[in-house]
């Protein structure tokens, strides 16, 4: 019997698989304590298991990915350390590590860096598809060592991502010339808010097929890469970000590539209106299942 969808298992999806029937498992990570502006990202992963509700009573017309080639499975928050940065990325990392392929709600941006940290460990480099309005290559966090604004900065220095291989999508916010100069002296691409409007999803998503290539590649979407009418809830909003439509259209435009992980972070349901931005998460992180259960072999 067909369920409804506001009385769907309150997992992500409504999955109810056990991990170790799934390709993959999604999990939450309530941090925000690296946070500089609007804090309660701490609440997302809740909010946006519950918005994905309104996912379940169809299938993606995007390539018409049938799911259930792909079992998933939720295995709830990960564990952290109140008030301690350095100890909960530790946490979060040795957590990590026991997924081989991870869809992680945030949370602060500060968590893709543990996730990077473990995913390398088998895969070694990856190539980074970043949306985001912020370029979060800033050396540190206004005198704090690790930080959402930050995390890019590390993950590059550490060898995590090839920065010959990482895309930056929807930048628009003020940031020291310096921060900008050595991101892109690293060879980051960096596709601003404003170039994504002059241009067409099809041209962006060719773009980045250009820069991440045939390699392992993370996607890590910051929800304020949306223009605040369609994310209002999220800590750092900038205005003249992306349309929903935008976003999808360019996602929908990856399918091939060689996904190993994907995150989307920076939801703060205490400044959402009626829901739109944790609905917004969850559909991106429905269009990244799309895309991998796209990538199976056929039949």
């Amino acid at each position: 019997m067909h369920v409804p969808t506001f009385s769907v298992a309150p997992t992500f999806l409504g999955t109810q698989l056990a991990p170790t029937d799934a390709h993959l498992c999604i999990a939450g990570i309530p941090l925000d304590i690296g946070v500089t502006n609007r804090p309660g990202a701490r609440f997302a992963p809740l909010a946006i298991r519950h918005a994905s509700r309104m996912l379940t009573d169809g299938d993606n017309p995007a390539g018409w990915a049938d799911l259930t080639r792909l079992p998933f499975a939720d295995v709830g928050d990960f564990a952290i350390a109140l008030g301690d940065i350095p100890e909960s990325l530790r946490l979060i990392e040795e957590q990590a590590s026991a997924f081989p392929h991870l869809l992680t709600l945030g949370g602060e941006h500060t968590v893709t860096l543990p996730l990077l940290r473990a995913l390398t460990k088998r895969t070694g480099p990856v190539g980074l598809i970043h949306f985001d309005a912020h370029i979060d290559t800033w050396p540190d966090n206004f005198g704090q060592v690790y930080g959402h604004g930050s995390v890019f900065y590390h993950a590059i220095n550490e060898g995590l991502v090839d920065p010959a291989r990482m895309v930056q999508i929807g930048i628009r916010s003020p940031m020291p010339r310096d921060v900008w100069d050595w991101t892109e002296g690293k060879g980051v691409t960096i596709l601003s808010a404003e170039a994504v409007h002059e241009s067409t999803p099809k041209a962006v998503a060719e773009t980045i097929r250009g820069v991440v290539g045939d390699g392992p590649v993370y996607l890590s979407f910051d929800i304020d890469a949306l223009d605040p009418s369609q994310a209002p809830g999220t800590g750092t909003p900038e205005i003249a970000g992306l349309f929903g439509w935008q976003a999808m259209a360019i996602l929908k435009r990856l399918v091939g590539l060689d996904f190993v992980g994907m995150d989307v972070v920076e939801v703060s349901p205490s400044y959402d209106v009626a829901e739109i931005t944790s609905l917004a998460a969850a559909t991106l992180a429905w269009q990244y299942l799309s895309l991998l259960a796209q990538n199976l072999p056929a039949k």
